[in-house]
């Protein structure tokens, strides 16, 4: 099987890779669209230690289980159901779980996967390819509102408006919230200023490096994928307020814990979210995600999709059909 694997000499286009194995209570997937996240990213960069085929966000069609004939997403996180997390509706944070393309499971950067039949998700014929490869990424986005509870009236600082950054903007802002988005790279900003939704930008460096609490976010949320977003969001957040961390760094950082105390400022953990009411939002059209495609890459080219995405571009995808 053609495949992106990631040995410990960094990611390579193999055509020998083994095909998934049929497994009681999954289903196989042939793979029809994949994207490069930032988590690819930083797996490459060590993150995890993983070994395998990357990718997990990604649109198919299962050829078996269930759902076989349709087309389907899949959430990462493959839980055992038996243990006292999965019992209490955390099945994300199962301490026995795999993770497709991240831990113990091979990914999506292939043409085909294996997938339990719980985590796959039909998506609407409305949907096309190019959208339905957001749904996991946007899910993540919306995840915040899970966590939060928010009146649609905050003040909001996303940092980094990259593939991330750009949906979580959205999503916060479609429930009203006072959104800005910071970057370093003015193009990305553009996207977000050319939607017309009233969301503000601002160049990084623009930034006031301190200034009184009245100015300050009530939330800022770290897109970055940087070991600097979390310093920059100390500075940009008001006393009391929150900080959600949206991306993983694979590099050591330090905490910088006296501003933390003094300022009372909550930080928050957020990773996978919901994928119905990012499938809902995709099918009503309310969250704009073509303009965030860049590039397009055959799986044999995957090696140079991957280079591609971590050059500040924006959403590359991967076709494992053959060219």
């Amino acid at each position: 099987m053609r495949a992106l694997f990631l040995s410990e000499s960094g990611p390579e286009f193999r055509i020998d890779c083994h095909e998934p194995d049929e497994t009681s209570g999954e289903s196989i997937v042939k793979v029809d669209l994949a994207g490069v996240c930032e988590t690819d990213l930083q797996l490459i960069r060590g993150y995890m230690n993983f070994s395998g085929i990357l990718g997990h966000e990604f649109v198919g069609t299962a050829e078996t289980g269930p759902l076989a004939g349709q087309r389907v997403c899949g959430e990462l996180n493959c839980s055992c159901g038996d243990c006292d997390l999965c019992g209490r509706g955390m099945a994300n944070h199962c301490p026995h779980r795999t993770v497709i393309g991240i831990l113990g499971r091979n990914g999506a950067f292939a043409e085909r996967l294996s997938v339990p039949n719980a985590n796959l998700h039909r998506i609407p014929d409305e949907v096309e390819d190019e959208r339905a490869v957001f749904v996991e990424p946007l899910a993540a986005a919306f995840r915040i509102l899970e966590q939060l509870r928010l009146d649609g009236n905050e003040r909001v600082v996303v940092l980094g408006s990259g593939r991330l950054g750009n949906l979580c903007a959205q999503v916060l802002n479609s429930i009203g919230c006072h959104v800005t988005a910071v970057d370093k790279h003015s193009e990305k900003l553009q996207l977000l200023s050319e939607l017309d939704r009233g969301i503000s930008v601002a160049m990084l460096d623009d930034l006031p490096h301190a200034g009184h609490s009245e100015n300050k976010a009530d939330i800022v949320v770290d897109c970055t994928g940087s070991p600097t977003g979390l310093p920059t969001a100390l500075r940009l957040v008001r006393p009391r307020g929150t900080i959600v961390l949206k991306t993983t760094v694979a590099a050591e950082t330090q905490m910088p814990h006296a501003s933390i105390v003094i300022d009372e400022i909550s930080i928050i953990g957020s990773r996978c979210g919901p994928f119905a009411p990012a499938i809902e939002a995709l099918a009503q059209g309310s969250i704009d995600v073509r303009s965030l495609i860049s590039a397009r890459y055959q799986l044999d080219d995957g090696v140079e999709a991957i280079e591609a995405a971590g050059q500040n571009a924006l959403k590359v995808l991967i076709d494992p059909k053959p060219g």
